[in-house]
């Protein structure tokens, strides 16, 4: 627990209303959105403005206190869990829109914005914002922006990283620092933008972030093409890029996940078919309706039994809307859903989903696949259920695989969900002995104390997801303090 003098000292700085340490407020902070894992935080602050943060930063980094920055907690790495303790931070009070800038097409936002209201005052103005993450819904900026977040639209429109042009940071040590700004063009010096995106609150913490906005696609068109033969469908995929042509949403779905989905959206959704791929092009009239065309004659071709464009905007709605439950209605399953994102370019994309399908049988597992196609981003899912040790087990040597097949393949062990702590004993897989050396002198550098999210991204003990235990189910290492989730 905290000590008497910084307990104080950060109730002085953000008032006694906006400290808790008890115990019922602790626990609500004590897990994300990833499955079995937890730790307990030693208090919980709400800083009303980014002097505030830099304040409490320098208390915490005086006295080596842990800090883990949170949003919405909907992170699937275990990002947000305070696996070392420490001060939980949230910008429940920092939610402002601080600026749209029609002129220079930027919005400018504190870190507590909800992402869905980001993309909502941009299309107030006739412009777009186009990151979507799954859980645009509830997640905030600047969880998006820590996690490098993407979604649906990555294909066409690239992902967060690509509409952050300006940050305000308040670093390990209470220093606040401006990057970029509303520029079009920015050259001077290191691009700790970029550099901030996606470091998952290990650097520093973001108080404000400037947004690219770009103007509002004229049409949009949706369709769904049905597939017998899962190879099938993902060659479709590689045949469309490689016919120059970039849509906007290049969903993937297997039989597995169509059934699951059909059974919570009920909007028709073919269940007898091994593979789905929905398909939204956008743009000028003319260019979507040239698209679309070629698209459907590329997926007859490579063996589609149907393509079906939505008749209208509701059914285009529908479609798009029942691919965004797919987490949701997998969850319905079992108790426990181990969502993963192995990604791999796409011309591998084929054997990642034969390769996949083969490791859930080797294990004797039920792995349901979706996922962005277009980008090579799957979402392997595994209904489970964390009381069943045994399965576990088996589920965490099969994501191993999934991991190392990716990686294999020239592909990644994630494509836009994080490392955190899910994903650390598999980084060097990706990056070598050398890469991660060179991530660790940069942390080392900006964050000496070790103060900002430890025990993220590097790996330490972490072998796997679980292990069995007297006292529940505790994630495997050898540092963690109350790590412990119900039996």
């Amino acid at each position: 627990m905290l000590s008497k003098v910084v307990k104080d000292k950060l109730i002085s700085i953000v008032s006694k209303e906006n400290f808790d340490d008890a115990k019922t407020e602790r626990l609500v902070y004590s897990y994300d959105s990833t499955p079995n894992l937890q730790a307990m935080p030693d208090a919980v602050v709400s800083p009303r403005n980014t002097k505030e943060v830099s304040e409490v930063v320098k208390v915490c980094n005086e006295n080596k206190v842990p800090i883990v920055p949170r949003g919405s907690g909907t992170n699937l790495c275990g990002g947000t869990c305070p696996t070392e303790g420490g001060v939980v931070i949230l910008f429940k009070h920092m939610n402002r829109i601080v600026d749209l800038d029609e002129e220079n097409l930027t919005i400018t936002v504190q870190p507590g914005v909800i992402c869905l209201d980001v993309a909502n005052a941009a299309s107030a103005k006739g412009l777009f914002y186009p990151p979507d993450p799954g859980s645009m819904k509830i997640a905030t900026i600047g969880g998006a922006i820590n996690e490098n977040s993407g979604g649906l639209r990555g294909l066409k429109y690239g992902v967060t990283r690509d509409y952050v042009i300006g940050l305000e940071v308040v670093m390990p040590n209470g220093d606040i620092v401006r990057t970029g700004g509303k520029l079009a063009k920015d050259v001077a010096g290191y691009d700790l933008t970029r550099l901030m995106v996606g470091s998952e609150g290990t650097l520093g913490i973001i108080t404000e972030a400037i947004l690219k906005l770009i103007p509002m696609p004229e049409t949009k068109k949706t369709m769904l093409a049905l597939y017998q033969d899962l190879e099938a469908a993902a060659k479709s995929v590689s045949k469309i890029i490689a016919n120059k042509i970039i849509p906007i949403t290049l969903e993937f779905l297997d039989q597995p996940t169509i059934r699951v989905v059909e059974d919570y959206s009920k909007i028709g959704l073919p269940t007898d078919v091994q593979a789905v791929l929905l398909i939204e092009q956008d743009g000028s009239p003319e260019v979507v309706e040239r698209d679309i065309e070629k698209i459907i004659k590329v997926c007859e071709q490579e063996g589609a039994v149907s393509v079906k464009v939505a008749s209208s905007e509701e059914e285009a709605l529908a479609l798009a809307a029942a691919r965004r439950t797919a987490l949701s209605a997998l969850a319905r399953l079992k108790p426990t859903t181990v969502l993963e994102d192995a990604t791999v370019p796409r011309s591998e994309l084929a054997k990642m989903v034969n390769a996949i399908n083969n490791i859930a049988d080797k294990y004797n597992l039920q792995i349901c696949t979706f996922g962005h196609a277009g980008d090579g981003n799957l979402h392997p899912t595994c209904p489970t259920d964390a009381r069943n040790h045994e399965e576990m087990e088996r589920v965490e040597m099969a994501f191993a695989e999934i991991f190392e097949k990716a990686v294999e393949l020239g592909g990644t062990i994630t494509g836009e969900h994080g490392v955190g702590v899910m994903k650390a004993p598999y980084l060097e897989w990706k990056l070598g002995k050398e890469g991660i050396a060179v991530m660790k002198a940069i942390k080392l550098a900006l964050d000496p104390n070790n103060i900002m999210n430890p025990g993220k991204v590097f790996a330490k003990s972490y072998k796997k997801r679980v292990v069995v235990s007297g006292q529940g189910t505790v994630l495997a290492a050898d540092d963690k303090k109350d790590m412990v989730v119900s039996k």
